[in-house]
């Protein structure tokens, strides 16, 4: 069969790779060919979840022209509160409070809902070009010249680089034969919407109870978006109770400290588990976002992490193509590796460690945690180092999360 040409062909068209599509075209220009392959290109989306978006992500989506359409939706995340306690404990003593911006008028975080950001990914994506097929990539053969990718639809494509954002089940990882290096935790993340009748001044709160954290995180127009970790099964019995019981449950773990509630959205649970690609490259192939890893929400950085994997390919192409190099040689896909893993598997070792630190019942460890959180409040230098760990600006970071075009 002959086969197209084109310069790139990215299997998923979520956030990771529509950004990547966005930088690499704005990057070279229309004459460099970017195919986005995913069959949910052509549905509604449905994702119930809201997402933090890091400074430095902002910076980014500013950047690629995103930002505009998703500004109007975004809640800023002025305060972070955190509190240790039991669910039964009439008072949750807050022992790490974090406020602040990396920049004037900037705050470290937003809040906003995954169909808003990945409507305006799509529709800057269709505006700018990028060719997006509403099929999945069924397999593929990669040769020392090119990568030569076979299409649900029966399409074959010619490319210099093939990349796997197909989520964290990813196909073209498996056929690859990387293997991934993790462990399920036995945890659900329940994710819904909730109305409230106070403010929430953009006010952040993560209650650590021992099943795992109960985050509230402030949207506009007076809701929040829940992220509410359970065992798995526990989560599966609260996400199937009818709605009293449901509104029961979550105001025993919500408070009352924002008046009356009312859950607005579709409840869903997720499991949770720790994962990293042994490698995120192989012969004409780079892995990003939830192909290369998967990370527990307690930090809330999957979307940032896989945005930043997304900024740093871009980078790492650009910079070849411009230089008349092989977009998919083993120096480029190597140079991303090198800049992208190491970072991923200090947040996994943090995230993982944070879960164990606080998922539990023990009350020593309970109070080894709570006299750290203690320190950490009285000292402002540390409370700012972690501010800008949360921002995404720290580290070696590539340009389009400082804000610069490539």
């Amino acid at each position: 069969m002959t086969a197209e040409r084109t310069n790139v062909v990215i299997a998923g068209g979520g956030f990771a790779g529509l950004a990547l599509a966005l930088a690499l075209r704005q990057s070279l220009g229309p004459a460099f060919g970017v195919v986005v392959a995913d069959p949910a290109v052509a549905r509604p989306n449905v994702d119930a979840r809201a997402s933090a978006i890091a400074a430095a992500t902002r910076r980014m989506l500013e950047t690629l022209g995103v930002w505009p359409a998703v500004a109007p939706a975004a809640q800023d995340i002025l305060d972070m509160v955190i509190t240790d306690s039991r669910l039964d404990d009439a008072v949750r003593p807050v022992f790490l409070t974090f406020a602040g911006e990396v920049a004037p008028g900037e705050p470290f975080a937003q809040m906003v809902e995954n169909g808003v950001l990945l409507q305006a990914l799509t529709a800057r994506a269709k505006v700018d070009g990028i060719d997006l097929r509403a099929t999945s990539v069924t397999g593929y053969e990669a040769n020392p010249q090119s990568v030569r990718v076979t299409l649900g639809d029966g399409a074959v494509i010619e490319a210099g680089l093939l990349v796997a954002a197909d989520g964290v089940r990813s196909r073209l990882r498996d056929l690859a034969g990387i293997t991934v290096v993790g462990w399920e935790y036995g945890q659900s993340a329940i994710v819904t919407t909730v109305k409230h009748e106070r403010e929430h001044h953009g006010c952040a709160t993560e209650h650590f109870l021992p099943a795992g954290p109960f985050a509230i995180l402030p949207l506009t127009e007076n809701r929040a978006s829940l992220v509410w970790v359970e065992t798995t099964e526990e989560a599966k019995r609260i996400v199937a109770l009818p709605d009293a019981g449901f509104h029961d449950e979550l105001e025993k773990r919500f408070g009352l400290h924002l008046g009356t509630l009312e859950a607005v959205g579709p409840r869903q649970a997720y499991p949770l588990g720790l994962g990293v690609a042994r490698a995120f490259v192989a012969e004409r192939l780079a892995l990003i976002g939830d192909a290369a890893h998967r990370v527990h929400p307690i930090a809330g950085q999957g979307l940032n992490l896989g945005l930043r994997d997304s900024a740093a390919l871009a980078e790492a192409v650009a910079d070849a193509a411009r230089l008349g190099l092989d977009i998919g040689g083993p120096d480029v896909l190597e140079r991303y590796q090198r800049w992208r893993r190491f970072d991923t598997m200090t947040m996994g070792i943090a995230t993982d460690g944070l879960n164990r630190l606080f998922s539990n019942r023990s009350d020593v460890l309970r109070l080894v945690r709570d006299l750290g959180l203690g320190l950490v409040d009285r000292a402002p230098v540390l409370k700012r180092v972690f501010v800008r760990e949360a921002a995404g600006l720290s580290g070696e970071v590539p340009k389009l999360l400082k804000g610069e075009a490539l």
